[in-house]
């Protein structure tokens, strides 16, 4: 039997003496290499000259460590702009994407295939922050919450079938319900009072209206600035023109705390009975009272007011195909839908008042006696644009 070699540089190879014989074999272009070798001293340190050799040699084909990559690399991240550029479709967003990865979870699936769990990728567009167009107004970060109506007559809403003391507990136990409803935004409370009463008769000066008592609005001016809520005075025209209506109410309204609505519905410029026809105004008007009241505040140095407009038809404001009604900085405006029913006829009442313009803010008016049933208040914040101004009659 034959006479194996030790593998090469096996350990056995490495102490073995001289290498055995090698068996004859063909010429070759190895055995010719060999030969040339082999007039160097010793095979086991020439194959250790020649591994050395193979290594440096490769380091040297290589070139330095990563110059490749860097080759490569470098146009690339030249290119890289500092804030990510992310393509939209029209209409562009208003916000600056956020991008995060909390949304993402690894989940299984179930035996139809589904993923389990909320795994799926979110890719709806991120909702637009409400930014306020008037800097230190009362709205978006809070919600008004309102108590309606004349002093002393039940029939013209909630305000006037209690004493303020009583309307205030009320008024703070609805509040909390709101809050309840919506953490998200604290409740300010306020009594709105009906500041020129409309009649179906002329009065002396053929106004159709009866101004409240100067003492009673003093009255309601001192105890909601007593108690920490807000006054909103309520102008129902009648035959005046908004700004006879308006400026009369400039000794309260020169207060901090206290705020305008108008009430189109008894504004008779075209002619008829207060309560037995439905007036309206013009979009002028509107835009006057919103000049008006940042004249008032930059005259007065006082906070920035809110202006209410009521309303439940689109005929209670004219020419609104002429003058855009828009927010102006300086005043917060509020088109509050009006008019009572039931909840599917106040939805829409609401779609429709708050589809015809771009308003600022949204309003809705409830009614104690007339809704059946009325709508809870996890109903009213569930309205599209959200109501941040919401009265009880």
């Amino acid at each position: 039997m034959p006479h194996r070699q030790p593998k090469p540089f096996s350990s056995d190879w490495l102490i073995s003496s001289e290498p055995l014989p090698a068996t004859p074999r063909s010429a070759s272009i190895l055995g010719r290499v060999m030969s040339f070798f082999s007039r160097f001293p010793g095979e086991r340190p020439l194959a250790f000259l020649i591994v050395l050799a193979l290594v440096f040699g490769s380091f040297w084909l290589d070139g330095p460590p990563d110059s490749g990559a860097l080759t490569v690399e470098a146009p690339l991240v030249g290119q890289v702009p500092d804030v990510p550029q992310i393509q939209f479709a029209e209409p562009k967003p208003t916000v600056e994407p956020d991008i995060s990865t909390d949304s993402l979870l690894v989940t299984g699936a179930d035996d139809s295939g589904t993923p389990s769990g909320t795994s799926l990728l979110n890719l709806a567009p991120q909702e637009p922050e409400e930014q306020p167009t008037t800097l230190g107004g009362l709205l978006p970060d809070n919600r008004i919450l309102a108590f309606y109506g004349f002093p002393g007559n039940p029939e013209m809403g909630i305000l006037g079938e209690y004493d303020m003391q009583r309307l205030l507990e009320l008024l703070r136990e609805q509040a909390a319900a709101y809050e309840e409803a919506d953490p998200s935004r604290p409740v300010l409370i306020a009594f709105e009072v009906i500041a020129s009463v409309a009649q179906q008769w002329p009065q002396d000066d053929g106004s159709h209206l009866l101004d409240t008592p100067t003492e009673v609005l003093n009255e309601y001016a001192d105890f909601t600035r007593e108690n920490g809520l807000l006054l909103i005075l309520d102008a129902q025209i009648g035959y005046r023109t908004v700004e006879q209506d308006v400026t009369g109410l400039r000794p309260w309204l020169a207060m901090e705390h206290v705020h305008l609505a108008i009430d189109p519905e008894f504004s008779m410029v075209d002619g008829g009975i207060p309560g037995k026809k439905i007036g309206n105004i013009d979009v002028a008007d509107i835009k006057w009272a919103q000049q008006w009241l940042i004249d008032l505040v930059a005259d007065e140095g006082i906070p920035p007011k809110v202006l209410i407009v009521h309303q439940f038809i689109l005929e209670m404001v004219t020419n609104d195909d002429e003058l855009e009604l828009v927010p102006i900085p300086g005043v917060q405006l509020v088109i509050d839908s009006d008019g009572w029913g039931p909840p599917d006829q106040k939805r829409v009442t609401y779609d429709v008042v708050h589809g015809q313009y771009q308003g600022e803010y949204a309003g809705i008016k409830l009614f104690y006696d007339l809704d059946n049933p009325i709508m809870s208040p996890e109903d009213v914040v569930d309205f599209d644009p959200v109501p941040l101004y919401v009265q009880y009659a």
